[in-house]
């Protein structure tokens, strides 16, 4: 959270629905026994939170990241296009 905002700032979010979706939003709200506000704040900042991990992170297998880590240590010579590029002027 930011510096400059406290525990209790808080922030509008307002969304038009069909009432199909609105009457099954109220129905899962009262499942979980919460309200539609947090049932909805909820579900919504958890998709975020993964869709944007998802775009953040990137999870490598045991060979992948060797061989990411090998290339690291041990970086291949340069080719002549690379070369080239490097020299090119912007």
């Amino acid at each position: 959270m930011p510096a400059s905002t406290t525990p209790t700032d808080s922030a509008r979010i307002n969304l038009r629905t069909s009432p199909e979706a609105k009457a099954l939003i109220e129905r899962a709200a009262a499942i979980m026994g919460s309200t539609v506000s947090s049932f909805m704040l909820q579900n919504a900042y958890e998709a975020a939170r993964r869709l944007v991990a998802q775009q953040e992170v990137l999870t490598l297998s045991d060979r992948d990241r060797d061989a990411f880590l090998n290339a690291l240590e041990n970086p291949p010579e340069p080719t002549q296009a690379l070369v080239d590029l490097m020299r090119a002027k912007p």
